[in-house]
Order: C-alpha cells, then structure tokens, then sequence
C-alpha cells in the first residue's frame, strides 16, 4: 500500500488526478471505476481542467459506478446519476454508452443487482477511485459486509445517513437503501486510489493502516490488494506516523 500525503485538498485532488492521467496516457480505453461523495470533487474538476486543455480524453474510456441510492429517481438532483452527470460527465467527451450506473429504483431490485454484478464480472476495472466512510465503509459496504460480497442492496447505517444528511434538506429525506458494488467488486480491480479528506477521517485511516483486517473495518481488506495508493491530506493523515 503506498500512502502519499499531500498539504491540502487541493493538492490531494492534483496528485490523484495524475494518477488517472498517468492510466489515460497508457491506456486511452481504460475502464475506470468512480466514486461519489464530497471527496472526489476536486478530483473530477482536476480531470475536466485536464480535458479542457486537451492534455486527455475520454472519448474510448468505460466507467463503472460504485453505487446508487435507492427510492431516488435518476433526475433527481440527489441521485448519484445526477452528481456524476453534473460533477464530471457533462464536461467532458465520455460517451453515455460508456457510463456505467447501477440503477437502485424499479419493481426488480434484485434483478438489477444481478444484471449490474453481470456488468462488472465481465469487465476489467484498471482503476478503481475509492472513499472512505468514517465507519470504515467503501462503498456502500458497511461494517460486518462479507468479503465476498457483490453487488447488492444494503440497508445505510443511522451513522451513514447522518453523514450524508448535508446533501439533503433533512434526515428524513436521506434514502434508507442503496446499491452498492460488493467487496468483491471492488478489490477485483487492477489498481486502487483511495482519497480522504479532512480530521474526521482521520480513526477511520488510522484503523486502515494500522488495524487487522477485519469485516468490522471493510477497508481493511485493502491491505491484501497487489496495488493500492491512499492519497491524503494533513487532517485526514493526521493519527498516522
């Protein structure tokens, strides 16, 4: 596992996008596994500064979405179809055939777990972008999630939907469900960059780095992956030596 520490968020956000640039320059079609919440942010808008100044593209490039809210229509402004829309894809050249987005609402949600777990048994992810939950989660994987879970749906924790709850107006309107790509999903990738950002995240590295692995710390089963890199900033990297 190879830890880089950067001063601030921004310059997190600049050395994991070279990260992504570096894959791109090597391989124009790669399949790219993407993240959603507030830590890969500055990332994405690294990436469409990047494309503006046509240093890449994403014309050839597939990605694979960790997750989705249930009970969330795709229009809505919540939705994780909504934010990686608004965050990345409409900026850039990446075609909608190549986007890959588990859909979490329909009459068949086991149906669509099967079809999306279908989707990503068939493909390669050369880089998977993770964050991390201040419980330890990746993903929507919470703690006590199988190793060997794929995708499926997962009850969110009160402490997840807390976190989340700044992106709604009320706790209320936080879905209680999601669809979310399994542990085994996840570290079936070639590559790994994890991101995280600011004190609270501090326990939740702290206990990556130096806990056991552990299904109470999904994260944990990082450490057994060939090629992991965990970018992060002073606050976050702050109960590490």
């Amino acid at each position: 596992m190879k830890i880089i520490i950067a001063q601030d968020y921004q310059e997190l956000s600049e050395r994991a996008s070279q990260i992504v640039i570096g894959l791109l320059a090597n391989k124009p079609d790669a399949t790219l596994g993407l993240a959603t919440g507030s830590t890969p942010v500055g990332l994405y808008q690294k990436l469409i500064e990047k494309y503006k100044k046509q240093v890449i593209s994403f014309e050839k490039v597939k990605t694979f979405n960790l997750d989705e809210y249930c009970e969330l229509a795709q229009e809505h402004p919540q939705s994780y179809y909504s934010y990686m829309h608004h965050q990345l894809f409409n900026h850039i050249d990446i075609t909608e055939e190549n986007i890959n987005i588990p859909r979490g609402i329909g009459d068949e949600l086991t149906l669509l777990c099967r079809e999306y777990n279908e989707k990503l048994k068939a493909a390669t992810i050369d880089l998977q972008v993770l964050g991390i939950g201040n419980n330890g989660h990746i993903g929507f994987n919470e703690p006590g999630t199988s190793f060997d879970q794929e995708t499926f749906i997962v009850e969110l924790t009160p402490e997840t939907r807390e976190a989340n709850k700044r992106f709604f107006n009320s706790i209320d309107e936080v879905p209680r469900y999601a669809i979310t790509m399994g542990i085994k999903n996840i570290i079936a990738a070639n590559k790994i960059l994890l991101l995280a950002s600011g004190v609270a995240k501090a326990p939740a590295i702290k206990e990556l780095i130096y806990g056991k692995i552990n299904e109470k710390t999904p994260a944990s089963i990082l450490k057994k992956h060939p090629d992991v890199t965990v970018v992060l900033d002073r606050e976050a990297a702050s109960m590490i030596k």
